[in-house]
Formats: structure tokens, sequence, C-alpha cells
């Protein structure tokens, strides 16, 4: 291991080796929503495999390869949103690894350029590098999402799902809130022992840092429920500063996608209705 404290919040650029057979290169493109940067994860001694090669950015790449050695295996993308998965095609067209992924679903906020040769379906193990990656799907964030789970180590890589210091944007319809905490319910049955998000530092004690953000996530569904019931009929605009009088104003724009996926996993649930702009409380 490496002679800094891995927990800790990483730089923008930094390259540095989080456990056994695992590296975190963070990606240049910091910003309030990915924090330093997109982690790019190595994995494995030997023709290993990068997990969300970030980025199309020559520098950062090129500290991948290096940092592997210059053999990829296998490129695994968690999803294709376009902090996640640009790079993959710089790293395939140098090294002629596969890409593994699932299709991008067509909303307007995918990368591009994502073409993933192979699948991932949920289960599936994939080996390299001395290493066995179990895919696990956890739609919510995307629908395509999924987190990869190295066995030996019980680390799961949670590209957007979980990540440290904030919580993920639900941008519907392609994101989906009733489906984040489902997928959340089926990492809990996982023999988890940390998490590499992401954005953001490594996160220990998975498993209650998992209840940590369904709570999160069910309390500012509790605020919702609590605003639209005093009002009887509301827009999400109404609602926005009550449910998150918490958050900088300045995010609010981001917040309201987020807010938009509650109010549609209460109307699912049959505890609100829409109709056109307005949500009207029904339940108790």
């Amino acid at each position: 291991m490496a002679d800094f404290d891995p927990w800790a919040l990483p730089a923008t650029g930094a390259v540095q080796q989080v456990g056994a057979a695992v590296w975190r290169i963070v990606a240049p493109n910091p910003s309030p929503l990915t924090g330093p940067g997109t982690n790019t994860y190595v994995v494995g001694n030997e023709r290993p495999i990068v997990i969300d090669p970030g980025c199309d950015d020559a520098a950062h790449l090129e500290r991948v390869l290096d940092v592997a050695g210059g053999v990829v295996s296998r490129i695994v993308c968690t999803h294709s949103h376009p902090d996640h998965s640009p790079g993959a095609r710089w790293l395939k067209e140098r090294t002629g690894a596969p890409m593994h992924g699932l299709p991008a679903p067509d909303d307007g906020h995918q990368d591009p350029s994502y073409a993933p040769d192979a699948g991932l379906g949920h289960g599936e193990r994939i080996e390299a590098g001395g290493e066995v990656l179990r895919a696990v799907h956890t739609p919510g964030h995307a629908s395509n999402h999924v987190c990869l789970l190295l066995e030996r180590a019980g680390l799961l890589f949670t590209g957007d799902h979980l990540m440290s210091g904030s919580t993920v944007i639900i941008i519907p319809p392609d994101g989906s809130m009733r489906l984040y905490l489902a997928s959340l319910g089926r990492l809990r049955e996982l023999p988890l022992v940390a998490l590499a998000p992401g954005h953001g530092a490594l996160m220990p004690r998975a498993i209650a840092e998992i209840d940590r953000v369904t709570a999160h996530r069910l309390a500012r569904e509790a605020k919702l429920a609590r605003a639209l019931d005093a009002r009887g009929v509301a827009t999400l605009d109404d609602v926005l500063p009550d449910v998150y009088d918490d958050v900088p104003k300045f995010m609010h724009g981001y917040a309201r996608h987020s807010l938009l996926a509650h109010a549609m996993k209460l109307v699912e649930e049959g505890r609100a209705v829409r109709e056109g702009e307005c949500y009207r409380w029904m339940d108790g």
C-alpha cells in the first residue's frame, strides 16, 4: 500500500494504489457534480482491467496505460454518461482491449462515442489480471448502470450509484428513484467490505454507507410528501425550496431532477397523482 490515506479525498490527477492490485487515477474533470474528477480504476497485476476510463483526455489516459503496464485485457464502463466512458475509445485503439458495458439509453445524456463490444449481464464474472469482477446491474442513476464487485476483497466499484461526499442526481425518465432504492437493497445483500466510487474517496463500512444513503433518500421523500400534503396540489417548483432547503440554491437546478424522480416514485406507488404540471397528494 502507498504511504497516503486511501480513505482521504484524492486530488485531481492523482495516481494512487488503493488496494492490493487496485490503482485509482483521477481524471482532470473536476466540477460540483464530479468532485475532484472521475475515478478510473486499474484492477489486476498483469493484463489488468480498466474500469471507467473517464474523459477523453490524452494525458489522463496515458497515465492509465502506464499504470496498466501498457497492456489492458478489458475495458469496463459502469454506464455511459460522458464523464465515465469517452476514454474507452482511445484505450481500445491503443490496446485492442474489448469494451464491456450495457447498451446506452436514448435520452440525450449519454456519451455519443460509447459502443461496447460485449454486454455485462447481472451476475456475469470477468476475469483478468488474476482478479475476478462480478457485475451487479444497478439501474436508478441510469438504466444501464452496473456496479462491479472485486470478489476477493469485497470491494465494490460503484460508478455513480454511490459516491463520497454527495448523493447522485437521478434524471428521469431514464433515471428512476424507485429502481435506485431497489438497487441499493440488492447491493446490501452482497458480501461487501468497502466501496470504490466513481467520484471521491474510498468508503469503508460499505453496508453502513448504503443504509445511510437509503435513509437520506427516504428522508428527502418524506419532505416531499409533507410539502405536498400541506398544499394538497403543487408544482415541483412550488415545493423545491422546502424539500431542498438544506442544499445551496445554486444546486437547485440539479436537485430538481431528483425531485422529479421522487415525485414519480410517489405516483408509481399510488401515493400521489400527476395533474399536468402539478402533483396531488393522495396518501393517508
